[in-house]
């Protein structure tokens, strides 16, 4: 079983960065498809990055563009979503997720393709 833990949220102001970690642990020398998920109060969860096992494709939402960033480091089992420029709407519980069966060198933007979640790191963005 894999189990993923989220850190780095927090409160941060308008304009303001945050870098989102997810630890992958519980199967040993595997890197899997993983995505970084947001869900704000009363809304549905919305996929916001995606990226392959290599770390070598990428997929953007298109309301982070340009301002956030996934990356991965698979020798420490960790993937990344590096957020700048954050705006109030930008608030939400974030959560990644992994794709732990059946996979290629693909990513994935659909919510039920992954079948293992973190518990989710809560981002607020205020002045």
């Amino acid at each position: 079983q894999v189990q993923l833990v989220e850190s780095g949220g927090g409160l941060v102001q308008p304009g303001n960065s945050l870098k989102l970690s997810c630890a992958v642990s519980g199967r040993a020398s595997s890197s899997y498809p993983m995505g970084w998920f947001r869900q704000a109060p009363g809304k549905e969860r919305e996929l916001l990055s995606a990226i392959n096992w290599r770390g070598t494709k990428k997929f953007y939402a298109a309301s982070v563009q340009g301002r956030f960033t996934v990356s991965r480091d698979n020798a420490k089992n960790t993937v990344y979503l590096q957020m700048n420029s954050l705006k109030p709407e930008d608030t939400a519980v974030y959560y990644c997720a992994a794709r732990t069966s059946e996979w290629d060198n693909i990513y994935f933007t659909e919510e039920y393709q992954y079948n293992s979640w973190g518990q989710g790191t809560q981002v607020t963005v205020s002045s």
